[in-house]
């Protein structure tokens, strides 16, 4: 699914009425209608006071729309217009016009904190909040962050119209209290990019995309900065196998890591390159992984340096496809000089996780000796060592895209919602859960990444598709364990049952005799 910025939006709201030719106001019914369908399909007219609060601008008019609706249905509804500015706009007036014609009750109009200072709102009530769009370009007057927390305190449920307001679509926010904290969001053709970021994703607990009839052509040519990766999404990338291929045509992993009480971090990364689907795997290790690596992974070969503890030369005769660096490496001299040694001969594509990460921030001049299209996971500490220090998640994404450009590397950002970035683009996973905040977690997304390149799959899309079985994995997994017993080894052991899931379709609901007759 593709994430629009609100210019893109803008755009697309300008070609729709051209194409479709309709007006403005037409594409607001449209889309304010489509709000109260939501919510009139879940309500089916319960009579739960709902407090309807409307801005003076495009967002408003949206509110106006449904709460006439909501008006005709029946439902009891209070309508407010937060009047924080002098200007209108043309939509919002053609709203308020109507919405005078249904109701003797007018929209209360409310101009500072006096005026909603006897506003009475319970816990069982609904507040909608339409007061700003993504059109929001400075922080809200004191009188609107207090009406805002008044809502948070009354602990109503409290649903947006397009994004919470106060939420900028594009930068950080000023001040958190400031912000509506909705407890659901309806954004009209896609979700925005805010409600995935970890600073900013807070503001929202659930979203949905509401089709509001955006003219397809565009939806389908316009290029974004961002996509949500889904089943949707990443079906199309899965190749299939022949009944006639055997393991050759599968790849050969080699994965190389481990030191001295860390070769079960080499153990997951192979793993978790076998679970991919990759047809050879080696793990390259210091002579204190040897035996404890062909004793647990007999599928494994294995490849030792001389040194008993760690790594301090990289020698080896054997071609592998790719190669996974720096699960449980350590960061000491010797390592360090033997991976700048082996970075200036290698030619192999590669997936560089943990240490292979600090060591890179530990030297950067080794960057410049990494072939174009390495993937980079780094967690967000040893991003922080890569990129330097943000301020917000925008910077951190801003300085991470220069990163990617000036490096020609493809960097995953991990967090609930790990972003691949490669340059300008973003691709935000979907799946997984707290449960994956386990040790070994990443060091098993190494091996799947490798596994998934090894099998041919270009570095950009085995990340993408790596990192969505990844957190699938995980979801399939919690359904036995929990968060808190979620452990690296049951990520592994249900990636089968990820690949299954893809082909999965929908459970469809029950239907009683009656409604089958």
């Amino acid at each position: 699914m593709k994430l629009f910025s609100k210019e893109q939006i803008y755009e697309g709201d300008r070609i729709t009425e051209e194409r479709q030719n309709i007006s403005s106001s037409d594409l607001m019914e449209r889309a304010g209608t489509q709000i109260f369908n939501w919510m009139h399909m879940r309500m089916q007219g319960a009579q739960v006071p709902i407090h309807v609060f409307c801005g003076i601008g495009n967002n408003g008019g949206d509110g106006l729309v449904l709460a006439r609706h909501l008006i005709t249905h029946g439902y009891s509804v209070v309508t407010y217009i937060v009047n924080y500015s002098d200007t209108r706009s043309k939509d919002f007036l053609v709203n308020y016009d109507r919405i005078k014609t249904v109701t003797k009750d007018w929209p209360k109009v409310l101009s500072s904190g006096r005026d909603y200072s006897e506003i009475v709102i319970e816990e069982k009530d609904i507040i909608v909040d339409a007061v700003f769009g993504i059109g929001l370009n400075r922080p809200p007057a004191d009188w609107v962050k207090e009406l805002f927390m008044l809502w948070r305190a009354s602990k109503a449920f409290t649903l947006s119209v397009d994004v919470p307001s106060g939420l900028y679509t594009d930068r950080a926010v000023d001040d958190e209290d400031a912000v509506v904290y909705a407890g659901y969001t309806l954004s009209f053709q896609s979700p925005k990019l805010v409600f995935f970021l970890p600073e900013t994703a807070k503001y929202t607990v659930q979203w949905e995309a509401l089709d509001i009839g955006i003219d397809r052509a565009y939806l389908f040519e316009t290029e974004t900065e961002a996509e949500l990766i889904s089943k949707h999404e990443v079906l199309p990338i899965y190749k299939p196998r022949d009944k006639f291929s055997h393991k050759g045509h599968f790849g050969h992993v080699m994965i190389l890591g481990g030191s001295y009480g860390k070769i079960g971090a080499v153990n997951l990364a192979c793993r978790g390159a076998f679970a991919a689907g990759t047809g050879l795997v080696t793990a390259y290790t210091p002579e204190c992984g040897y035996h404890s690596l062909q004793a647990s992974l007999p599928e494994a070969m294995v490849i030792t340096d001389s040194e008993e503890r760690h790594i301090e030369s990289i020698k080896f005769d054997i071609k592998p496809s790719v190669i996974g660096v720096g699960v449980g490496l350590g960061t000491n001299d010797e390592t360090l000089n033997a991976f700048e040694e082996f970075l200036k001969s290698n030619k192999v594509p590669l997936v560089i996780d943990a240490d292979g990460i600090n060591l890179l921030a530990k030297k950067k001049a080794l960057l410049k000796l990494l072939p174009k299209f390495t993937v980079l996971t780094p967690h967000p500490k040893e991003l922080e060592r890569l990129i330097g220090s943000w301020s917000d998640d925008f910077d951190k994404l801003n300085k991470t895209k220069a990163f990617s450009k000036k490096y020609k590397v493809i960097i995953l950002v991990k967090g609930a919602n790990s972003i691949t970035l490669f340059g300008d683009k973003l691709y935000i996973n979907t799946t997984g859960n707290p449960g994956m905040a386990t040790a070994g977690s990443g060091d098993v997304l190494t091996g799947i990444i490798s596994g998934l390149i090894a099998q041919g799959y270009e570095p950009l899309v085995a990340t993408i598709f790596g990192v969505y079985l990844h957190g699938r994995s995980a979801d399939i997994s919690l359904e036995d364990y929990g968060y808190q017993s979620l452990m690296a080894s049951h990520i592994i052991e249900t990636i089968g049952e990820a690949y299954i899931d893809l082909f999965k379709q929908p459970e469809q609901p029950e239907h009683t005799e009656e409604e089958q007759q």
